[in-house]
């Protein structure tokens, strides 16, 4: 089982940034793949972006490319979503997820909020 705990979401003019953080539970974090998606009022969750175990590869969804990277820090057990150049488009509740390679999104976290106002 892994726990993940989100934090660092927060209320932001547009333009500005904000870094999500996500901390496992479980040591074996190495090995898992980790992810950000995000789920606005009314809609459906939607990806956006993961980072492979070892780091070395990132995948972004179109809304996220050249605005936000994603990153891990193993000896935290920590990943990170920086976020920059927030639109109001980009306010959401922001999920962290964790999957053993080529599975399905097993794991989540409980959601922090993430506002941008115009």
């Amino acid at each position: 089982q892994v726990q993940l705990v989100e934090s660092g979401g927060g209320l932001v003019q547009a333009g500005g940034s904000l870094r999500l953080s996500c901390v496992a539970s479980r040591r074996t974090f190495s090995s898992y793949t980790m992810g950000w998606f995000r789920q606005a009022p009314g809609k459906e969750r939607e990806f956006v972006a993961d980072i492979s175990w070892s780091g070395g590869s990132t995948s972004y969804a179109d809304s996220a490319k050249g605005r936000f990277t994603i990153s891990r820090d193993s000896a935290k057990n920590t990943v990170y979503l920086q976020m920059n150049s927030l639109k109001p488009e980009d306010t959401a509740d922001y999920y962290c997820a964790a999957k053993v390679p080529g599975a399905a999104w097993d794991y989540w976290g409980q959601g922090t909020q993430v506002t941008v106002s115009s």
